[in-house]
């Protein structure tokens, strides 16, 4: 193979040839540029890997075309990459290790097939599914796994965010769940090899700060609610009618809309509130799980696990007087049937009880914040409330810890007293 000074001007007089050929440097040991006879041209490195020496077979690495990198700048990288050889380094075979590493869009694959399908609920491998589906793996899947970093990673939350922003959402939750999953996954590959121990790309991303959504009942809102439900269970709520449709005049009365809801979803809605239970813990829940004699119900399969959650006498109360239509408490359109499945949600019942008390920004989920409100607020103590909650982190509990406001007004009696005892003593 021919040698020459490889600058500017030289290469550019330099035409193909019927056959591939490789114009060395002659002041670069290895380095040369590379030309096709379809005029195809890229800089190109060979160096014999470990000890050296004839014995060791070359190895050819691609580091550049000169369309994207001057002469001057591939001379460059390639002293430093020879450089690395010097110190021990192949980096050809490190990028044939890289080629045959799975991309990200493989990794999650494994991961949700051999950890999630068999570790985690049936819900929660669909959230992971919709989040790497729509973010994940189009924003850097077809990348090899070893590869990726953290600036990657960075982009793909940016662009979670800028695509939010557009349909009006921040999409700072979407983005840090997209994180968490992503981290998730990279912490499980490396238990199995399928990256390199300690490659995690996500740990040095720092997440979003999120304001949480929680609503709180006061009094007067549990009182409206209350009312509410009895409105719902006994005369009906009050519905309005479209009185521009053609079907408007076969409408009933406006005195006599009214909608009355089934015992078992008023009781749903009550539960909720009475236990600080989620909303599919109450609506999965069978009566075989229900044990009246101790006050109590057996959740086999929460959020969080098994777990045990205590009744108050109200709440007893309700499951008592509750007619018994299958194998559900809280009986659903296919009660007592062969097959009966369990009430999907509470979402018709629920907006039309929100109406009638004037409630507004409130989730089913919230009747659980106001439970843990009223536990905290009466200084039951965090831990205690946290047990009746089923929360198995007193840092998932220690968020409701300003609601406590008890021992801070006693606090701030006994100063106020010393300092009210001082300055009258002076007078």
């Amino acid at each position: 193979m021919p040698t020459i000074k490889l600058t500017r001007k030289t290469i550019a007089s330099l035409e193909p040839g019927e056959k591939p050929v490789i114009y060395f440097d002659e002041t670069v040991k290895g380095f040369g540029l590379k030309i096709m006879p379809t005029g195809a041209r890229s800089w190109v490195l060979e160096y014999r890997p470990g000890a050296g020496g004839r014995g060791v077979a070359k190895k050819r690495l691609k580091i550049g075309t000169p369309a994207t990198m001057p002469p001057e700048e591939a001379r460059e990288r390639a002293i430093r990459t020879l450089a690395r050889v010097t110190l021990g380094g192949d980096p050809a075979g490190a990028r044939s290790d890289e080629r045959s590493s799975p991309t990200v869009s493989d990794l999650v694959d494994a991961y949700m097939r051999d950890h999630v399908a068999s570790k985690r609920k049936a819900k929660t491998e669909a959230e992971y599914k919709i989040v790497i589906d729509k973010h994940v793996k189009p924003a850097i899947g077809s990348m090899r796994a070893s590869v990726v970093m953290a600036a990657d990673v960075a982009r793909m939350q940016s662009s979670i965010v800028r695509g939010k922003r557009r349909n009006g959402n921040t999409g700072k939750t979407t983005a840090n769940r997209a994180l968490a999953v992503l981290s998730a996954a990279f912490n499980w590959a490396q238990g199995v090899g399928l990256v390199p121990d300690g490659h995690n790309p996500t740990k040095r991303v720092e997440r979003f700060s999120e304001s949480r959504k929680e609503r709180f009942l006061t009094t007067s809102e549990m009182t409206a609610l209350g009312e509410a439900l009895y409105e719902a269970e006994t005369i009906g709520l009050p519905y309005d009618v479209d009185e521009n449709r053609a079907k408007a005049k076969n409408a009933p009365k406006p005195e006599n809309r009214r909608t009355v809801y089934g015992p078992h979803a008023v009781a749903a809605i009550r539960l909720l509130l009475l236990t600080g239970a989620r909303k599919r813990e109450i609506l999965d829940l069978r009566w075989q799980d229900v044990d009246l004699d101790r006050g109590v119900l057996f959740l086999a399969d929460s959020k969080t696990g098994k777990k045990t959650l205590v009744l108050s006498s109200a709440a007893i109360a309700i499951l008592q007087n509750l007619p018994r239509l299958g194998i559900y408490v809280i009986a659903g359109a296919t009660a007592g049937a062969k097959g009966e499945r369990p009430r999907a949600d509470l979402n018709k019942p629920w907006g039309a009880v929100l109406r009638r008390a004037g409630l507004e920004g409130v989730r089913l989920h919230d009747l659980r914040h106001s439970f843990a409100s009223v536990g905290v607020g009466g200084s039951l103590g965090l831990p205690i409330v946290g047990k009746l909650l089923g929360h198995t982190q007193a840092a998932t509990t220690a968020r409701y810890a300003h609601l406590d406001t008890d021992p801070l007004k006693k606090a701030v009696d006994t100063i106020g007293d010393k300092i009210s005892s001082a300055m009258g003593a002076r007078r």
